[in-house]
C-alpha cells in the first residue's frame, strides 16, 4: 500500500516535489476515501454515482483524467485497507478550514444524491463524517439543503 501510494505521489510530483506538495497529495487521498466511502454507503455504487465522484475530483482538486483515475484507484484501496476514518477525517481537521471541511460535506451530500434518492445508511454516514470532521449540525443541514435546491 505504501508503495502504491509512494508510486503517486512521485508520478505526479517529479520535479517540484516538497513537503507542502505531499501534504496537498495526502489531503486529496482522504478527501477521496470519504467520497469514495459515501458511494458504498447503500451498498450499490451506481453509474450516476461514479460520474458524479470523477467530476468532483476533477474539479475540485484540477486534476487530469488519469489523474483522476489514479486517485481513484488509491482511495480504493485505502478504503479497503482502513479500519476507520480517524486517519482521513484528523488530517483534514488538521489542515483544512471550517470552509473547506463544509464543501467537503456538500460534496458527500452530492454524491449521495447523485442517483436520485437519498438512503438512510449514507445520511447516517454524512452525519457521522460531518461529526468526525467537526461540522456544526446547522452546517451540516445548510450544506443538505443547498444540494437538494441545486
Amino acid at each position: 500500500m505504501i508503495q502504491t501510494v509512494k508510486a503517486f505521489f512521485e508520478k505526479h510530483l517529479q520535479h517540484t516535489e516538497d513537503d507542502d506538495s505531499r501534504l496537498q497529495h495526502k489531503l486529496q487521498l482522504a478527501c477521496a476515501v470519504l467520497l469514495v466511502e459515501i458511494t458504498y454507503a447503500d451498498g450499490e455504487v451506481s453509474e450516476q454515482e461514479e460520474d458524479r465522484l470523477r467530476h468532483i475530483l476533477k474539479t475540485h482538486f484540477q486534476l487530469t483524467a488519469q489523474e483522476t483515475e489514479d486517485l481513484l484507484s488509491l482511495a480504493e484501496a485505502e478504503k479497503h485497507a482502513a479500519i476507520d476514518y480517524y486517519r482521513f477525517t484528523s488530517l483534514l481537521n488538521k489542515h483544512y478550514t471550517q470552509q473547506q471541511k463544509i464543501k467537503l460535506i456538500e460534496y458527500l451530500w452530492q454524491l449521495s444524491f447523485a442517483d436520485d434518492q437519498l438512503d438512510k445508511f449514507e445520511e447516517h454516514l454524512i452525519r457521522r463524517l460531518s461529526e468526525l470532521l467537526h461540522v456544526p449540525h446547522a452546517d451540516f443541514i445548510r450544506s443538505k439543503h443547498r444540494v437538494m435546491a441545486s
